[in-house]
């Protein structure tokens, strides 16, 4: 193996980057539709192919004599990473970020050609600097996209808790007093935040009564009536009283039918009852 010959082709590449970053960044912006190159402005073109130029120098180094070829792929994973995350950041779309590599597959692979030609390089030092390139090319698009991934899901995950959150809102009326409307269905996961929220701000907020409003929840199931019992339950421990209103005639015709038993829990038939009874509002 003629490693002289590999040093040629990995140099180059180097001199070779910018050219192949401008043409790479040139071909994506002419593709680009109206909606994507809003996501290029958020970036001077300056900025773009230096980033791109960058990463071709990664492959020109992974063929230069002495390089390890464990540092080659922890350089590409960090560009990965970097860039995925970056790109994500940005909002461009990750099967549009991917369609860069094949354009920069094809600039070195040509560029690769030409100095191969031109020096008159054996056709084994041409397939070896291939074996080298595709490989890394690949990792890269792994690492990126596996990165751009991670974050696509931590954005889901925070939305989906802010949300949560949201939608479990105590909201204080008077000293000690607050009202909880419910509102929508009440899954797993948001019976377990309504369990957790309504208990902080019980004790945040030094609640000695809660209105817990029903008005709003479209179907009371016995894994629904089991959680109100345990808030409810939990909240008695806390020393706070809790009352429920809203509750529906088709909603109070399923829990009979269920079983489910509120004789033992203060309830009224509308908000406005309940604040009567606290006091809060005076029914003429």
């Amino acid at each position: 193996m003629n490693n002289e010959e590999l040093n040629i082709l990995g140099s180059r590449i180097s001199e070779k980057k910018n050219e192949i970053a401008k043409k790479v960044h040139e071909i994506r912006k002419s593709e680009a539709t109206v909606e994507q190159l809003k996501f290029a402005e958020q970036l001077e073109d300056k900025e773009v192919i230096k980033i791109r130029s960058d990463f071709v120098e990664l492959f020109s180094k992974a063929l230069i004599t002495g390089v390890n070829k464990n540092d080659a792929y922890d350089a590409i994973e960090k560009w990965g990473k970097e860039t995925g995350e970056y790109a994500h950041n940005l909002g461009v779309p990750l099967d549009e970020a991917l369609k860069d590599t094949s354009y920069y597959r094809s600039f070195i692979n040509n560029t690769i050609e030409e100095a191969a030609v031109e020096e008159n390089m054996s056709v084994r030092s041409v397939f070896r600097a291939l074996s080298i390139i595709d490989p890394l090319m690949d990792h890269a698009v792994y690492c990126f996209s596996l990165t751009y991934v991670h974050f696509y899901k931590k954005t889901l995950e925070d939305a989906k808790n802010a949300f949560l959150e949201l939608s479990v809102p105590v909201v204080p009326l008077a000293k000690g007093i607050a009202v909880l409307p419910l509102i929508g269905n009440i899954d797993e996961e948001r019976a377990r935040r309504l369990m957790e929220q309504t208990l902080s701000e019980a004790n945040r907020l030094k609640l000695s009564n809660l209105i817990l409003d029903l008005s709003g929840v479209a179907m009371v199931d016995t894994m629904v009536a089991d959680q109100i019992f345990k808030v409810v339950s939990a909240l008695k421990l806390l020393g706070v009283q809790t009352i429920v209103t809203g509750i529906r005639p088709e909603i109070a015709q399923t829990a009979v039918n269920l079983g489910l038993d509120f004789s033992t829990q203060a309830t009224r038939a509308n908000l406005q009852q309940a604040l009567s009874d606290l006091q809060l509002l005076k029914i003429k």
